[in-house]
């Protein structure tokens, strides 16, 4: 398993990828055009965070994308995952595991990363036992928000 930065060329996988991720998670269906243009914007502006693509066998399993909070606690960065996608038929393979890792090595290496967060759905608790296999503890947190553009049924 190969895991690398997504290309241009990468871009309509990440968006279907993103796409079937709101479907399955959360039941909704995202605003295609909306989305497409949100994943080039990324990839055109690695400020707005970076996507890592896992290759098995020259095809595309998996994706993860990084975004970026300040810590002023912490005096440095915490890096999000966010646009967690694996295919079932990649699934239980080490995907994200790969995309994990990679991630992880390269917040350690980069010097100013605090850590690493990440939200999951409430009822996703299949996806959160694989983040504590992962090493990954639960935060004392809970997420709010007031969202502009996406209604959740």
């Amino acid at each position: 398993m190969i895991v690398r930065a997504a290309s241009f060329e990468d871009a309509p996988t990440v968006a279907q990828f993103n796409a079937s991720l709101a479907e399955e998670t959360e039941g909704i269906s995202l605003d295609r055009a909306r989305l497409e243009a949100g994943v080039r914007a990324a990839l055109e502006d690695p400020a707005k965070g970076r996507y890592f693509i896992a290759e098995d066998g020259g095809k595309i399993a998996g994706q993860l994308m990084i975004t970026y909070e300040w810590s002023d606690w912490r005096n440095g960065f915490i890096w999000w995952i966010q646009s967690v996608y694996v295919p079932a038929a990649s699934r239980n393979r080490g995907v994200f595991r790969a995309l994990y890792e990679a991630g992880e090595r390269e917040a350690r290496a980069h010097g100013g990363v605090r850590g690493i967060r990440l939200y999951v759905e409430s009822h996703n608790t299949r996806a959160q036992q694989v983040y504590e296999r992962m090493g990954m503890k639960r935060a004392p947190y809970q997420v709010f928000e007031l969202d502009f553009v996406i209604e959740r049924p």
